[in-house]
């Protein structure tokens, strides 16, 4: 069998529905609402990145997806409430392995929204899209192992423990363990 993404996803950015969500493009307009998530402690917790300090670094942050979907490199998503149009959070392939047909997938939500199935409907979408109009043979997550949520979300979903580093990633003056869950297609 002849293993490769489907780059015709490219050609239009695809806009995905749930029953309670719209996972549409990323605009500029939308920095303020990434600023509010990427600025927030809670939210920021476990990405092991550093906050935004200006809505400005969100808005580069932005131009960094369009560029990436433009390129053929990531597609990312803003998630909002469909009754509503609130921004709750975002999601998307960051990294693409093209050589593998892998994609890596990263997500994050404000927490005033955290424990209301919106993130597991959401990754499911796009697992979902990833498999079936990507043509992805598997879905990496890279996670703090201290993420217990994430972890707990991504195991419902079936991913798997695939790998544990320790002390592989050096931030914020200090060397931090990674674990790497992830899901094939073969395992749905």
């Amino acid at each position: 069998m002849n293993y490769k993404i489907n780059d015709d996803v490219f050609s239009v950015f695809p806009k995905l529905e749930t029953e309670r969500l719209l996972l549409i493009e990323f605009v500029k307009s939308d920095s303020e609402e990434l600023f509010k998530m990427r600025s927030d402690e809670r939210v920021l917790k476990y990405l092991d990145r550093d906050l935004h300090k200006s809505v400005t670094e969100s808005e580069l942050m932005i131009e960094g997806m369009i560029k990436s979907y433009n390129s053929k490199e990531g597609i990312n998503w803003i998630i909002r409430k469909k009754n509503t149009l609130d921004v709750i959070g975002y999601i998307g392939y960051w990294r693409m392995k093209k050589e593998d047909v892998r994609a890596e997938i990263g997500y994050a939500m404000k927490p005033e929204f955290w424990g209301n199935g919106y993130m597991k409907e959401a990754l499911s979408k796009v697992i979902d899209f990833g498999f079936n109009q990507f043509c992805l043979h598997s879905i990496e997550a890279n996670v703090n192992p201290e993420n217990a949520n994430s972890i707990k979300l991504l195991e419902k979903l079936g991913f798997k423990k695939e790998a544990y580093f320790r002390e592989d990633y050096f931030y914020n003056g200090k060397f931090l363990d990674t674990a790497i869950y992830s899901l094939l297609e073969t395992d749905r």
